[in-house]
């Protein structure tokens, strides 16, 4: 090759950093399908909530008392996942704090999710620092001097303090009712201020865990909110999608089919708000101006094998054994199977991979455990003058799922042809 065609051939090639600039120049000039995505977020709270008027009444009716400078009733609030319990609240604590500037009134309003802050010291630390005690470490301190500096910042003025505790049950089973029973009698020792708890649970029965006497003062109002039907489903989409989306980008069997799959999951609207979301991430990453019915089920697919992905990967490594071995006579011989010959599979695995196997009794409970989770279906079934047998058979895909349990370091080495031929030998 001579200098000048050398030079010809280097000069073909762009730098680097120009390609990846054209990279998202590419993608820039495709007309884009969203709007605001962030508006089919679960922390977005519209000005409006669909068919919650009456719950969010129900709240109202008991936090207006703060308006008249006195303590509102403490309130718990139950609903399944996604039937609006969060946002009606936070919508109701908004409009409080903006009628107590209005009246002059001074209320103040603090929201900890209890999944993430789930121990005494660090709500009671958070409170602190959110009444001006920057000085509090979220550790290191004895939780009585952390509970005075709460105290001390919360009553430096007149106010109500309303302090919304969401997935409140998760701050009780990992740290008993100690928390609820200090706030729920602070008021007994304040002077200037005035505290009021809501409480959101997705559990009903989660006050069976609490003191009598916890249960009794803090459970002074109870609201439920009940789940969402598919025609209720498809008026909150409609209202979001309004806001999410471009205009006519939705074909118009995109939210009945979306509010159709989450009334089947118990009405939870955030399962039908993530569903419209991903649907339209799916025809926005295929660089299509329109989302139609497929990129809804493409989405439903998704969204189930994430959350395979996440329950099978979270589950103890014995579980994950008796999980593979189902998928394992599945892929061998049939969909269905009894106990016994889950069992027998199970043991071989356990001696190709050098693992020590339960018993069949402990055995039958982990699969128990794996049809409440909703991995396996578990039935039992009448064989008339035979008697009943356990009938089992897979709920989650084969091959995905057995990719994740791979994953596991104990079964990261099992052999499909050493189990085979396992199994022959044990025919022999």
């Amino acid at each position: 090759m001579t200098m000048e065609e050398s030079k010809d051939y280097l000069d073909l090639s762009e730098p680097e950093d120009e390609q990846s600039s054209q990279i998202f120049e590419d993608l820039l000039d495709v007309e884009p399908i969203f709007d605001s995505k962030e508006v089919l977020r679960p922390a977005y709270t519209p000005d409006e909530l669909p068919h919650r008027n009456s719950q969010i009444q129900e709240v109202a009716t008991v936090l207006v008392s703060a308006l008249r400078g006195d303590t509102p009733s403490n309130i718990l609030i139950y609903g399944k996942t996604g039937t609006g319990k969060t946002a009606s609240a936070k919508l109701v604590s908004q409009d409080l704090e903006t009628a107590s500037q209005k009246f002059e009134v001074p209320c103040e309003v603090q929201y900890i999710n209890c999944e993430v802050v789930d121990t005494q010291y660090r709500v009671l630390a958070k409170l602190a620092r959110a009444f001006g005690r920057e000085d509090v470490p979220m550790t290191g301190w004895p939780t009585d001097r952390v509970y005075d500096a709460f105290f001390d910042a919360v009553d430096t003025r007149e106010r109500v303090v309303v302090i919304m505790l969401d997935e409140i049950d998760k701050l009780v089973e990992k740290s008993g009712d100690d928390t609820l029973y200090n706030l729920s009698r602070v008021n007994s020792d304040l002077d200037n201020a005035r505290v009021s708890i809501i409480g959101i649970s997705n559990d009903v029965q989660f006050t069976d865990m609490l003191d009598p006497r916890v249960k009794s003062s803090l459970g002074e109002e109870e609201i439920v909110f009940p789940p969402y039907d598919a025609n209720q489903l498809r008026d909150i989409l409609q209202q979001r999608a309004e806001m999410a989306f471009q205009e006519n980008v939705l074909e118009d069997e995109v939210i009945p089919l979306c509010a159709a799959f989450a009334a089947k999951e118990h009405g939870d609207a955030r399962r039908a708000l993530d569903l419209l979301r991903t649907a339209g991430e799916v025809a926005e990453r295929s660089q299509l101006e329109i989302v139609n019915e497929e990129h809804v089920r493409e989405a439903q697919e998704r969204i189930e094998l994430n959350r395979v992905v996440e329950v099978v990967r979270t589950l103890p490594t014995q579980s994950k054994t008796v999980l593979y071995s189902v998928i394992e006579f599945a892929e061998e011989h049939s969909d269905k199977m009894t106990t016994g010959e889950v069992y027998n599979t199970y043991k071989r695995v356990c001696q190709t991979t050098g693992m020590d196997p339960l018993t069949q009794r402990r055995v039958t409970d982990l699969i128990d455990e794996l049809d409440m989770l909703g991995i396996v279906n578990s039935v039992v079934i009448s064989k008339g003058r035979y008697g009943r047998t356990r009938e089992i058979s897979l709920s989650v895909p084969h091959q995905e799922t057995k990719e994740v349990i791979l994953e596991e370091s104990r079964l990261d080495d099992v052999d499909v042809d050493t189990v085979a031929q396992s199994k022959l030998n044990e025919e022999r």
